[in-house]
Formats: structure tokens, sequence, C-alpha cells
């Protein structure tokens, strides 16, 4: 499913095994009234500003940015792609401790699940702090990803850039600012560090994806991985909701 929305602002554990435990070797979670831009905690989030709400997520419409999602039939979210031109940019967040980040451990981790399939990733220092650059191949052959991580208050935004955005930040264009502008809804229930936090369709668009189970349904294509490995979708999904 796709969304391409124009927007008229360009803008702008309690957690059940690890609550407060500081995560090894991570950097101090910054503080609201440090941050410049986002992306925002939705207790320090501008007003005035167009955004689809996906529940924990809430992403700025940008007129040139498409916004793809795969969602099961109940309307539950499980992949986020920003598209623009050639680059992509997939959008995942998490559950996180309240006073300590975790991307320090999950780059980690990512740089080690590389390595063991023979790839090898280098870190950068980019806008957030450290990233991971890495080639991998594809079916469609050799693809550059650029990982980073935002820590935020209980929770991590991870996004992977795919296309020229991966080895060549200045060329993100519209997608930084889709970063930047970004909302993260975290609740107050508890859950495990790490957990991806629920996502969710708007409600117009879950009745449409109900509707079309009632339709023959193409093809399916390969699903992307979930953990951030491999590269973002290239696909035109199904039609955008009304």
């Amino acid at each position: 499913m796709m969304f391409s929305r124009g927007g008229s602002g360009r803008h702008a554990r309690d957690d059940r095994d690890r609550s407060e435990r500081p995560a090894r070797g991570s950097a101090r979670v910054p503080q609201p009234d440090e941050r410049r831009y986002g992306p925002y905690d939705v207790s320090e989030a501008p007003s005035g500003v167009e955004r689809l709400d996906l529940g924990s997520l809430q992403i700025p419409a940008i007129p040139e940015v498409e916004i793809r999602v795969q969602a099961n039939p109940e309307g539950n979210v499980q992949q986020v792609v920003l598209v623009n031109g050639e680059n992509a940019l997939q959008i995942g967040v998490f559950a996180a401790p309240r006073s300590e980040g975790i991307w320090d451990e999950v780059r980690e981790e990512i740089r080690k699940s590389l390595f063991d399939e023979g790839v090898a990733a280098e870190e950068t220092q980019g806008e957030y702090g450290v990233e991971l650059r890495a080639r991998v191949r594809t079916a469609d052959g050799l693809t550059d990803l650029r990982f980073l991580g935002v820590d935020g208050p209980r929770w991590m935004v991870r996004g992977v850039f795919q296309g020229p955005a991966a080895t060549e930040p200045s060329r993100a264009g519209v997608l930084v600012e889709c970063l930047h502008g970004l909302v993260v809804d975290r609740g107050q229930e508890a859950k495990p560090v790490r957990e991806p936090l629920p996502l969710r369709l708007p409600k117009d668009a879950t009745d449409q994806v109900h509707e079309q189970q009632a339709e023959p349904a193409p093809p399916a294509a390969p699903a992307p991985p979930t953990n951030g490995s491999g590269p973002a979708p290239r696909r035109r999904p199904s039609p955008r909701p009304r």
C-alpha cells in the first residue's frame, strides 16, 4: 500500500526485563531541550505539521515522498519505506530502556550479522552519530546500505538508506526532512527492550485492505528482510488508499 500526500508545512522499562539498567557501551539519550530537530518524542513534537499517523510513528507529509507500507489484513504495519526518486529510507521503531540508548548495541549486532554473511561493514560519523555502511548482494546485484540509529526516551528509531543517499548523505534530499520530522508515540505500556513498537494503518486504509481481500491477488514478490540487514523494497505496492 502506498501513501503520497501533499503537506502544507515543511517541518517543521518499566520495560519488563531491563527497565532501568543502562545498555552497555551506549551513549546518554539526548534530552528534549537538546534536540534541534527530530525524530521527536510525541511530548516534544512541533504542532501545526500534517503527518500520516501510523500509531507509534507519525510521518510528516511531504509532497515529493511516497510512504510505502506492508501490512497484514488486520491493518498491522510490518514495514515502512519512504521513497523519493532513486532513494529509499526504511524505518523501524523499537522499545528501549528509560535512561540509556541501545543503538550502540544494535549497530554492533548488525555489523556481526553482516560479517557472518561475508559482508564487511564500515563505521562512519553521520548526522546522528555513528552509522554503518555496507554493500550487500541482492537479486538486482550489489546494493549499498547505510544504517543509522536515533535513541530517544524509551525508544529507538532505526533507519536504512538505499540508493545514492547510502554512500552520499548529501543526496538524501527530502528524505532527511522526513527523518527530521518523525514523531514517536511510545505509549506507557511496558515492553521488552528492542520489541518493535506497534504500527497500524489509518482506518480508511484498513477498510481498503479488507475490500481487497475479495479480489484476486497478484503474484507476490519476495518480502524484504525486516531486521534492517537487507535492501528496502523497490516495487510499487497496492493502490493508494482514498
